[in-house]
């Protein structure tokens, strides 16, 4: 399932080592460095030299081999997933072996390193695979698993909204739906305004074509438990009436980067075929300006009931979730999970790198932060303040969607979904950023998956036994 990312096809980029022909791969890290050059020969003490390597982290230089034509590469070693991305970004077309050991949790950075956008590009990149051998066969199935899942958040998160509006973001549910064998349903048109119209009005100043919608997917044995996956589908966001500054706009064709990161969840579920009973909700939206937005100082109604006053029309993720919420509780699920770019004043309290988790359920929480630990992924726990929820009280409605001043944004924000949980089921909300405004090895600058593997590793946990 790809949308415009380019990747040689992933079965091909991680082998098992069956002692093929490879080129070898040396892995050196800085505190070793003199040693491991003083046992070098000259020849190779020469090149070293003369690329200025040092063993740090992501440093290559080409070796000469002992014969015409043979060479090997020097690597700086850093431990963790990413630590073969840059090799695999730089080396050019062939098959490569680590030399003495596995790749481990690196093989997946050679894999994504290997990930280019170039939907748009006249002229595609042309470069070959880089093939890397492993002597862990076991661990190839999840190792491409999981790079395919970061490539379609990855992809989702990169196409403009032009290209990708609710239908599309329909037809990429319809399609996993369709692979999986599960069961697809769209609530739209008048339907949508009766069912869910806190979705229908931040959504109804849409061209007809790019008309709001919530999307479902039901998936698995009806014995195993139940578990909720919620995604912000904001396909673009103006901010409304309350319209974004042009800087502001700029990226928010990635507002529906939960979306993404939830159909990737909900993929890492089905194909690893996890003994769940799984309920994927994407409400899908644009929030546009026209005639009919809805407005400032508007009162909505929203599933659960609650009265909603609009203080600002670019708190409008918040508002979508919460009918998803409401309707993901309406089945008894054991866990809800959501996923959302919701804010920025997540950003301001923890830069681009790091989701800001809120949850309910302590036990919960930690088993998210202890995975995200150990697959590099981390994630921040951030407090549900209580104390804060008069910040969004209102004059004439149950609830305020926005808080009146500039602090606790983030807080509030998941103070107001969680309002839409139903009490007693353990519940997590990760307000992820979905990009990179600058590249990393293994991660190019553009849509990026933050906190899936996190989410993904505390679900094989709780679920695999």
């Amino acid at each position: 399932m790809r949308y415009g990312g380019t990747m040689s096809d992933l079965t091909a980029l991680l082998q098992p080592d069956k002692g093929q022909s490879a080129t070898d791969l040396h892995l050196v890290d800085k505190k070793n460095f003199d040693s491991w050059l003083g046992a070098q020969p000259e020849r190779v003490r020469q090149a070293v030299k003369a690329q200025g390597f040092e063993g740090k982290a992501h440093q290559l230089a080409i070796l000469p081999g002992g014969a015409s034509g043979e060479w090997s590469a020097a690597l700086g070693e850093e431990p963790g997933p990413w630590g073969l991305a840059k090799a695999a970004e730089q080396l050019p077309e062939g098959t490569y072996r680590l030399a003495g050991r596995g790749p481990g949790s690196a093989a997946l950075g050679w894999l994504l390193g290997q990930y280019r956008f170039d939907r748009y590009k006249k002229e595609p990149s042309a470069k070959g695979p880089r093939i890397l051998l492993t002597d862990d066969p076991a661990r190839i199935a999840e190792t491409l698993l999981l790079a395919e899942a970061t490539a379609l958040v990855r992809d989702l998160v990169n196409i403009p909204a032009q290209d990708l509006g609710p239908q599309e973001l329909e037809s990429a549910v319809s399609d996993l739906a369709k692979a999986h064998s599960a069961a697809l349903s769209t609530t739209s048109g008048p339907a949508l305004e009766a069912e869910f119209p806190m979705v229908h009005a931040v959504g109804r100043a849409a061209a007809p074509d790019r008309a709001p919608r919530m999307i479902e997917l039901e998936w698995g044995d009806r014995r195993h438990p139940r578990i909720a996956i919620v995604g912000k589908g904001v396909v673009f966001d103006s901010g409304g009436l309350d319209i974004k500054p042009s800087a502001g706009m700029r990226l928010m064709k990635k507002d529906m980067g939960g979306a993404a990161h939830a159909l990737a969840l909900a993929l890492l579920v089905m194909k690893s075929r996890l003994p769940v009973r799984l309920h994927l909700l994407i409400p899908a939206v644009e929030n546009a300006v026209s005639g009919n937005a809805f407005r400032p100082g508007d009162v909505l109604m929203s599933r659960k009931g609650l009265s909603v006053e609009i203080g600002n029309t670019d708190a409008e993720g918040r508002l979508i979730l919460g009918d998803a919420l409401t309707r993901a509780g309406e089945n008894d699920p054991e866990l809800i999970l959501d996923l959302a770019t919701l804010t920025g004043a997540a950003r301001v309290a923890l830069g681009p790198d790091l989701p800001a988790l809120f949850s309910n359920d302590d036990a919960l929480a930690e088993a998210l932060l202890d995975s995200g630990t150990a697959v590099s992924d981390p994630v921040w726990r951030m407090p549900l303040w209580k104390q804060y929820e008069e910040m969004l009280s209102s004059d004439i409605a149950d609830i305020g969607n926005a808080a009146d001043g500039p602090m606790a944004g983030a807080v509030t924000a998941a103070l107001f979904l969680q309002k839409f949980v139903p009490e007693g089921v353990p519940w997590a909300h990760l307000d992820t950023f979905a990009w990179r405004s600058s590249p990393k090895p293994g991660r190019p600058k553009g849509g990026d998956a933050l906190g899936l593997r996190a989410v993904w590793e505390m679900l094989k946990i709780r679920y695999s036994g």
